[in-house]
């Protein structure tokens, strides 16, 4: 275990380091992508090892422990929005918003404790797999289109008026940041398809409205009136960059505020 930690402090740190080299980017008005993205990729690189490790070292994923949760959405998170990183350039500017809130996160998960657990028998199956992969590109494409929206509400300030002026126009972002929205719907509404499966193959019932369930559920609508809205009444950019914010919060508090008050999220699980 020893080893895993030491890993994922190095992740932490390189993290860390690309997040501040991002916002200083930013302030200085320089562009060092390159150093950003091995940075990042750097980071990810270490930090999948220590998942790995820990993996077959306890025969399951991470996905028992608040821990492990949080260290595979901290990595889920970033290897997403490093492909968008790498694949749209003109979006990089947006790391010097999204990758702080992943120092709160990462924080928070170094804090936490990293005992071993082993896997109830009612989690083992393929499904549980597929729907957790499924909710880690729903909210990784939320995620994107986050980095957009902070970008367009910056703006209204002095100080993102000047910073971010080299971007793409609000409408552009807007256009791109419902793109990752609407890739996000469709992950959503799959990682709820696969979790009904898994549920009947673990404890005999499909929906059971349990406090994670309601919550996703209650996500996939507010993504989906997002969506409805932008299609048909196309607010502002500044109100769509609100109602992106709103589905990140509340799907964000389903993944890990529930598991961190609720001893039993999904019923029937231990």
């Amino acid at each position: 275990m020893e080893r895993e930690i030491q890993l994922l402090w190095l992740a932490v740190v390189l993290y860390v380091l690309a997040g501040s080299l991002a916002i200083f980017a930013v302030i200085l008005g320089k562009k060092p992508e390159r150093t950003i993205q091995g940075l990042l990729w750097s980071g990810l690189l270490v930090h999948g090892i220590a998942i790995v490790h820990r993996w077959v070292r306890l025969d399951h994923g991470p996905y028992v422990t608040m821990h492990e949760i949080l260290s595979s959405g901290v990595f889920g998170l970033l290897f997403i929005y490093a492909l968008a990183y790498w694949r749209y350039r003109p979006i990089r500017p947006t790391a010097a918003v999204v990758l702080p809130l992943m120092f709160i996160m990462a924080g928070w998960m170094v804090l936490t404790d990293p005992k071993d657990a082993y896997v109830p028998p009612t989690y083992d199956t393929t499904w549980l797999v597929i729907h957790i992969l499924f909710g880690k590109v729903f909210l990784g494409g939320v995620f994107v289109a986050l980095g957009m929206a902070g970008v367009v509400l910056l703006r209204r300030t002095r100080f993102g008026q000047a910073r971010f002026a080299g971007l793409p126009s609000d409408r552009r972002l807007d256009d791109l940041a419902y793109r990752f929205m609407m890739l996000a719907f469709v992950f959503e509404t799959l990682m709820l398809i696969a979790g009904a499966i898994w549920a009947q193959d673990a404890w005999g019932r499909y929906w059971a409205w349990d406090p994670l369930e309601t919550w996703s559920f209650i996500t996939w609508l507010v993504l989906g009136f997002a969506l409805h809205l932008r299609v048909t009444l196309r607010p502002s950019p500044v109100r769509g960059a609100w109602l992106i914010v709103t589905v990140f919060v509340l799907g964000f508090l389903t993944f890990y505020g529930v598991p961190f008050i609720s001893k039993v999220p999904h019923q029937g699980a231990v």
